[in-house]
């Protein structure tokens, strides 16, 4: 396609410029595109935040051993413990039980040398 011709130009020209029904509407319209471009990053935004607190707000974490899963079974896949419910109105973070020493619950490792 070849490029429009000057006579074209000068006409959109005039209508944006004159304050003509017509030049009004075709501003309106721009204006409308641009209003719409630039909300458009802050509406996607917002659905995107609601999108990732609805998926969080299904996330449970197995109180055993750390796993975080969106599965609807009572039970971890990875160790089989019980998993918290979400029926109860507390997180699994209030649940946690600072009386304890962390050398009570940490597994410690020793490492050996194996002769072969």
């Amino acid at each position: 396609m070849g490029r429009f011709p000057p006579l074209l130009w000068l006409l959109l020209l005039g209508l944006l410029l004159l304050p003509t029904a017509a030049g009004r509407v075709l501003l309106d319209l721009a204006g409308g595109l641009l209003i719409a471009l630039l909300a458009l990053p802050v509406v996607l935004g917002g659905l995107g935040w609601i999108g990732w607190k609805v998926l969080q707000s299904r996330v449970r974490t197995c109180e055993a051993c750390g796993l975080s899963t969106m599965t609807t079974d009572a039970q971890c896949p990875a160790c089989g413990s019980m998993l918290p419910s979400k029926k109860s109105g507390h997180s699994s973070a209030e649940a946690v039980d600072d009386s304890r020493p962390a050398s009570d619950v940490t597994i410690d490792i020793k490492a050996e040398d194996v002769d072969p």
